[in-house]
C-alpha cells in the first residue's frame, strides 16, 4: 500500500492555502482536523497540538509534522527551531513519533547483530542490500557490537518492490541464517534465491511512513534520525552524548 505522505499531495513551498474553497466543516468541529482530512483523506492517526508559535497548531500525521493555522486556511511545511535553545523543535517532535512508531515493531521481525559483552546502546538501521554506505557500516559490525552497541537492521531496499534488491532482501530474511545470509549479501555475493512469509515490504512502507530519504538511516533509541553512515567510535560518542543528555 502506498503511503500517503503530505509529500505526495503538496508542492515544495513553504507558505500555501490549504484549499481554494473554505472547509465544508460541522460549526463544532475542529478546523484544523477538518482541513488535514480534506487534504489527506487516508491519512494516519493525526495528533494536533499547540506550536510555540501563537496562531499555529503543530500537526503530526504518522511519522510526519506540519505547522497549520488555527482556522485550518494556512500550512507551513518545513522545520521549526528555537533560536534561543537551538532546538530543533520539529525533529524533536518528529523522534517522538518514530520511537513510538519503532518500538511497537516486533523485535523477531528485525535481523539483529549483538555485543558479545555488555549491551549499553541500540540503533535501528534501515538498510538496502545494494547500498555503498550500508556496506561500508555493515563491514564494521564487529567495531559497533564492540562499543556495545546493537544493530537492529530493518529492509529498505530503495528501488522499491518488485526489484532485485528487493528480492534479495527477502532472500536475505527467507535464509536459514539470516546473519550469515546478510553478511554475504552485503559483501557482494548474491544470496540463494528464496521466498517465505516475510516482513521487507512492512519495513520499505515503515520507512516511508517515517520520512527515508536515503540508506542507511540510523534511529537512535531516543527516536532521532542520522541520515548517513557514522563511523563506530564516531556513533558511540554520538549516542552517549545522547543519553547523557537524557539523565538530566
Amino acid at each position: 500500500m502506498k503511503a500517503h505522505t503530505l509529500q505526495a499531495v503538496l508542492p515544495p513551498i513553504v507558505l500555501i492555502a490549504i484549499a481554494a474553497a473554505p472547509v465544508m466543516a460541522q460549526p463544532d468541529a475542529d478546523p484544523v482536523r477538518a482541513a488535514i482530512t480534506s487534504l489527506v483523506p487516508n491519512a494516519g492517526q493525526i495528533v494536533i497540538a499547540d506550536s510555540p508559535v501563537q496562531g499555529m497548531k503543530q500537526v503530526t500525521i504518522d511519522a510526519q509534522v506540519v505547522y497549520v493555522s488555527a482556522d485550518g486556511r494556512y500550512l507551513l511545511q518545513g522545520k521549526m527551531f528555537d533560536l534561543e535553545t537551538r532546538t530543533d523543535l520539529t525533529e524533536d517532535a518528529l523522534s517522538v513519533q518514530r520511537r513510538a512508531i519503532l518500538e511497537a515493531y516486533p523485535a523477531d521481525k528485525q535481523i539483529t547483530f549483538s555485543p558479545k559483552g555488555e549491551k549499553k546502546y541500540d540503533i535501528t538501521v534501515f538498510t538496502d542490500i545494494d547500498c555503498g554506505y550500508c556496506r561500508r557500516l555493515h563491514s564494521q559490525i564487529d567495531e559497533y557490537n564492540a562499543l556495545g552497541i546493537a544493530v537492529h537492521y530493518m529492509f529498505f531496499p530503495r528501488s522499491g518492490p518488485a526489484t532485485p534488491s528487493f528480492s534479495k532482501a527477502v532472500s536475505v530474511w527467507c535464509a536459514d541464517d539470516r546473519l550469515a545470509a546478510l553478511t554475504a549479501a552485503k559483501q557482494g555475493n548474491d544470496p540463494l534465491p528464496a521466498e517465505c512469509a516475510n516482513p521487507v515490504a512492512e519495513q520499505y512502507e515503515i520507512g516511508n511512513r517515517i520520512g527515508m530519504t536515503g540508506t542507511p538511516a540510523i534511529i537512535l533509541a531516543n527516536g532521532l534520525m542520522i541520515r548517513g553512515y557514522m563511523p563506530p567510535e564516531q556513533l558511540a560518542q554520538h549516542l552517549q552524548t545522547q543519553k547523557n543528555l537524557a539523565a538530566r
